[in-house]
């Protein structure tokens, strides 16, 4: 009876305080989402880059966090300085693991000090074209045109070659037309220029060029090159090359296919 009277004091004393942190880590962990969440708010109101608020966001979620399980683990009895101990023995093999993690996390903050690209631009990187979302401590999240979410490594990113599609206001448009040997040249370079300056959104400074390229097997080459703003890069693409099409077919100027004559000699 002495021993099971020892065990209900030890539960009685003990269990008071296992319920204790429960509950401390419970509105601990609350507090923390509750905190970053207005934070995060608060400076999107400033006008703060949103690459560096969901950066923000992540890191300090973590951080708090691990203060709060450290400050539970001292609570319910651990001796915190013989666990400090016994982690700094084991950060060397944990920062040997953790190599890459770490490599990210440095990443992340040469992507926010040196602005390689931000939330909303358009990158290619790692084999994979995207909008970028958002900008974590360890990873960048890019959505694809055809609604897919991938997650990127920081450290490839920051280390690696990168293509910012929209990181300035305008883009330069190439086509390449083909049309028939015997065509007048001249003329067809008239035709596509009226259907270029047609277009508003085509910038006539810088000035349009046309030129004449390869002479292929089958055709000859007419390179264009045209400047509009970032956002209609694809727009002017796709319509100027409808309109060519149609022009060319009205103005019966042949779009020629990949064709060989063949000689036969009878001996």
């Amino acid at each position: 009876m002495e021993n099971l009277d020892q065990v209900y004091l030890w539960i009685i004393d003990n269990g008071m305080k296992f319920i204790g942190a429960i509950l401390f880590l419970i509105v601990g962990f609350w507090i923390v989402k509750l905190v970053v969440r207005q934070s995060a708010k608060l400076l999107t109101k400033k006008k703060i880059d949103a690459g560096l608020v969901t950066f923000l966001r992540s890191f300090f979620s973590i951080g708090l966090k691990i203060m709060i399980i450290v400050s539970v683990m001292g609570m319910v009895g651990i001796e915190m300085t013989s666990f400090i101990a016994i982690l700094g023995a084991a950060g060397l093999a944990v920062g040997l693991a953790f190599q890459g993690t770490l490599s990210n996390f440095a990443g992340g903050i040469m992507i926010l000090i040196f602005k390689p690209y931000k939330v909303g631009d358009v990158i290619e990187a790692q084999g994979y074209t995207g909008s970028v979302t958002e900008i974590l401590i360890f990873n960048t999240i890019l959505k694809t045109p055809d609604n897919k979410v991938i997650t990127v490594p920081n450290g490839p990113l920051a280390t690696g070659s990168l293509i910012n599609y929209t990181n300035q206001e305008t883009r330069r448009v190439d086509w390449k037309f083909d049309v028939a040997y015997g065509t007048d040249y001249k003329r067809v370079r008239e035709v596509i220029l009226g259907v270029l300056n047609s277009d508003e959104r085509i910038m006539k400074d810088p000035q349009i060029f046309i030129g004449l390229g390869d002479m292929r097997d089958s055709s000859i080459q007419i390179v264009v090159r045209v400047w509009t703003s970032t956002g209609d890069y694809w727009d002017v693409f796709f319509d100027i090359n409808e309109k060519i099409y149609e022009t060319f077919n009205r103005e019966s100027i042949e779009i020629p296919f990949p064709q060989m004559d063949v000689h036969i000699k009878n001996n």
